[in-house]
């Protein structure tokens, strides 16, 4: 792609203007979406196609920052060169500058048909479903569970033609699996990275022995999730109605069985446990307890088994989970060797925050020990005793001075603060695209949009917050 940047009329903006050429190999209605964190056109031939310059919605790209995506189809004939062209201003942008330009090509009517019946003719059929970037990212969430397009018509009806079908899945969270129960093998991979392919194959074809442990629970369908009725909120207010009820915690408190509990992961070999061994019956604050289990491997392979030891408080004055993950070891097995998985409690095990007093509080009294290989999957319980009450801990009370080193949340939550930034930067308080920005200080923010902060401006705020600090106003 070539262009060329040319400085706007607006102090604090500029405009581009990028071109391109392509060749689409295949005739047909060929997709193109275009967002931007500030104002975009895209021509294609000359001819506008997408208009996200005077029609565009705001959306969760960039962080927050960006527009929703916007699409259209263009018709394009194989063997033929297209010009391309992208227009962008910075105007409305609140902190980032940038644009992202997609193509999706045709995709053919018959295409699950043709994997159906490649399917039925094959020993056994592999499926790569999941998502992406596009679909889900670090600075926005998803409103459903769902695999996009038409991915769950197709592992049904490849299932249907052959039952030996493994699917493996690549996305970075929890997705609907309707098509479970007619799948004999379900592979998460997350987002291994550039070496993807090779881990993939390895555990495909039996070199590698896959033995990880989910980090989160997968539920059945979205409603079941603990943060359901409260997210997204109202007013750009999220109320975190769960509490402690968060992941497992949740699920097992409101008795709701879930598509694969946090913990689990299944083995080409299976292992079995013995009764946890309890170093006392009781402990007082200051001492640790260790918990012992003997784990066996009883399958034919070798390979590592992740021992999770839970802690559940029998009688507390607060509310408190069922059980809490507060420690695992890692035995790694030969077929028919057994070994010693060794954890420790403290304190600090079986303390809980009270607000009221700022501490943390582990109550004198009795505590039960669940050991196990998910939350879902307990194969062994003990009992000890914690004799005497104890706090501890705390966060200091001091309060730091307001700054440029300052997040931007914490300054526009200070009255006089706020009057500062909007003196100097006068609606940038008011910008709806601050969004992720509340977590950056006022010299990072600096740092990634300098046009928006020149350095005399960047002076008087720092200036002016230290008079506040020092009490001159």
């Amino acid at each position: 792609m070539a262009g060329e940047v040319v400085q706007g009329v607006d102090p604090g903006t500029f405009s581009a203007s990028m071109t391109a050429r392509i060749t689409p190999e295949q005739t047909g209605e060929h997709t193109f979406s275009l967002c931007s964190a500030g104002l975009c056109r895209l021509y294609v031939d000359g001819r506008e196609a997408i208009d996200n310059w005077t029609r565009q919605e705001r959306g969760q790209t960039y962080f927050g920052f960006g527009s929703a995506e916007a699409t259209a189809p263009v018709y394009m004939e194989a063997g033929r060169e297209y010009d391309l062209r992208v227009e962008y201003s910075s105007q409305g942008a609140a902190m980032l500058n940038a644009f992202r330009l997609g193509h999706l090509p045709p995709v053919p009517d018959d295409a699950i048909e043709r994997a159906v019946d490649l399917a039925a003719q094959s020993d056994a059929a592999l499926l790569f479903i999941g998502l992406n970037g596009d679909w889900e990212s670090e600075g926005h969430d998803r409103n459903d569970m769902e695999l996009t397009g038409r991915q769950n018509e197709l592992v049904s009806r490849v299932a249907a033609a052959n039952p030996r079908t493994v699917v493996m899945l690549q996305t970075g969270s929890p997705v609907a699996m309707p098509w479970l129960d007619v799948v004999p093998s379900v592979l998460q991979a997350w987002y291994p990275g550039q070496e993807c392919g090779n881990a993939i194959a390895d555990v495909l074809f039996g070199a590698a022995n896959p033995s990880g442990k989910l980090p989160q629970t997968f539920p059945v369908r979205l409603e079941d999730n603990p943060a359901f009725i409260n997210y997204p909120g109202e007013n750009g207010r999220v109320r975190y109605g769960e509490g402690v009820s968060v992941g497992y915690r949740y699920y097992d408190k409101k008795k709701v069985e879930p598509l694969f509990p946090f913990g689990h992961g299944l083995s080409y070999t299976s292992y079995s446990y013995g009764e946890p061994r309890l170093s006392a019956d009781a402990i007082g604050p200051d001492e640790t307890l260790i918990v012992e289990v003997d784990v066996t491997n009883t399958g034919r392979r070798a390979g590592p088994e992740v021992v999770q030891l839970y802690v559940r408080d029998a009688e507390a004055n607060v509310f408190r989970p069922e059980k809490e993950l507060k420690g695992f070891a890692r035995v790694v097995l030969e077929p028919g060797q057994t070994s010693t998985a060794t954890m420790t409690l403290d304190r600090s095990s079986l303390a809980y925050w009270d607000d009221a007093r700022h501490t943390w509080v582990a109550e004198a009294g009795d505590f039960d020990v669940l050991v196990g290989c998910s939350s879902g999957d307990i194969r062994g319980r003990a009992a000890f005793r914690l004799t005497e009450t104890a706090t501890f801990g705390g966060p200091e009370t001091r309060r730091a001075d307001l700054g440029i080193d300052t997040s931007l949340r914490e300054l526009l939550a200070d009255d006089a603060a706020r009057a500062v930034l909007e003196r100097r930067l006068p609606g940038y308080a008011e910008s709806p695209q601050l969004g992720m920005a509340m977590g950056f200080t006022l010299s990072q923010i600096a740092a990634l949009a300098p046009e928006q902060f020149p350095e005399d401006t960047l002076q008087a705020i720092s200036e002016d917050l230290a008079s506040l600090s020092n009490g001159d106003n």
